[in-house]
């Protein structure tokens, strides 16, 4: 694979205007107040102001430092700090505070941990399902390098979404810096958790060089693990030291994928430039249920 990189313009159509509105400016106010980071923040995430003026976040577990050092993200990589015990609470007041329908939950991968962080993922969800029952939650957890005893102390804190991002085809999984073995992990993951007659959702980027036959025979394989929800998004190059993009793909194109999708027969398909894997996450959560 070549590896020169020859920088393409961004469509005039892909940019996005600096985040504002006043319920945006009172949920970072919020967030900071109770020290919990986002990943709407952490990613650079293209719908943070609809998202934020429509009452709606990620919330980013477990710190905002990560074990491992994927190229497409702009996460810092590092020495994360010890976990906050007290988090479970913070979560749960921020919930309360939003008096939200719907919360979706993710976290840094934490391969310092013994358990890589599923009991303190689990911790949340616990105290969030005895404090806020209405409240449906929906996790999105690293692949836990594969480990389905860890992915089991999440399931049977009972989230109602099992999410766990493929992000590429397996071919450039060396591209992004991940071994190859990271997608088995995956895998893994995502049959396990519908083995378990879990709702399980993933998301994929588009943009770093796959070609529509690799992207096809990604959709394959999901639907013949049983994943119910998938989110197509265009890559966008976060900071100067993520790979740069490869593709920018047309509106139609994104429709295009959106109509294929479902032709596989997923219960819940967002396919767009911005889309991203917890956009309209309640939506698609309604639409597999219903």
């Amino acid at each position: 694979m070549n590896n020169i990189a020859v920088k393409i313009k961004k469509p005039d159509w892909l940019k996005t205007s600096i985040p504002g509105g006043d319920d945006y400016f009172h949920l970072k106010n919020k967030l900071k107040e109770n020290g919990l980071p986002t990943i709407c923040q952490s990613a650079r995430c293209p719908n943070i102001t609809e998202c934020w003026n429509h009452n709606q976040a990620t919330l980013l577990i477990m710190g905002a430092v990560c074990t491992r050092d994927c190229l497409f993200c702009s996460v810092p990589t590092g020495i994360p700090a010890g976990l906050d015990e007290e988090e479970d609470q913070k979560v749960w007041q921020m919930a309360e505070m939003m008096n939200l329908s719907y919360l979706v939950i993710t976290s840094v991968t934490r391969d310092d941990l013994p358990d890589k962080g599923s009991g303190h993922f689990a911790k949340v969800i616990r105290l969030l399902k005895k404090n806020r029952p209405q409240m449906k939650v929906e996790v999105l957890v690293p692949d836990f390098s594969g480990a389905s005893q860890y992915l089991d102390h999440v399931l049977q804190a009972a989230p109602d979404v099992l999410a766990h991002n493929v992000e590429t085809v397996p071919g450039l999984y060396p591209r992004i810096n991940r071994q190859v073995s990271a997608y088995r992990h995956s895998l893994q993951i995502l049959e396990h958790s519908k083995k378990r007659d879990w709702i399980t959702k993933t998301g994929v980027m588009i943009g770093l060089g796959e070609t529509w036959a690799e992207i096809g025979e990604l959709f394959g394989v999901f639907k013949a693990i049983g994943v119910d929800i998938l989110t197509v998004g265009q890559y966008l190059q976060p900071d100067k030291h993520c790979i740069p993009v490869a593709k920018y793909y047309s509106l139609e194109e994104f429709a295009a994928l959106k109509k294929y999708a479902l032709t596989f027969g997923f219960g819940g398909v967002e396919s767009g430039p911005f889309v991203r894997s917890s956009y309209h996450a309640e939506q698609l959560f309604k639409a597999v249920v219903n």
